[in-house]
């Protein structure tokens, strides 16, 4: 029963090392591939799907915004809400 803790531990350490050196060793190779030409990066590509991202970031932004005046103007409403939520929770 002692060494449960111990063992556990050693195979969650052992898990989490090859994972690191599996990335490690993924990134080396995609480094050394780039800089000898076998990997190309479209950046036009790149820009176009950061800027398709932060359009999709700014419209959850305004959502949220909306929806945190939604509440204050109707904080009664919201505090039911709540409530009832917890308490379907609770039982």
């Amino acid at each position: 029963i002692l060494g449960a803790p111990g063992w556990c531990a050693r195979l969650l350490f052992q898990k989490v090392g090859k994972l690191a050196a599996a990335v490690i060793r993924g990134s080396l190779l995609l480094q050394i591939a780039g800089h000898s030409g076998y990997v190309q990066i479209d950046w036009k590509r790149v820009e176009k799907d950061v800027n398709k991202v932060k359009r999709s970031r700014n419209e959850q932004i305004r959502q949220h915004l909306e929806a945190t005046e939604f509440f204050k103007q109707n904080i009664v409403t919201s505090s039911g809400l709540w409530e009832a939520f917890l308490l379907g929770l609770a039982s």
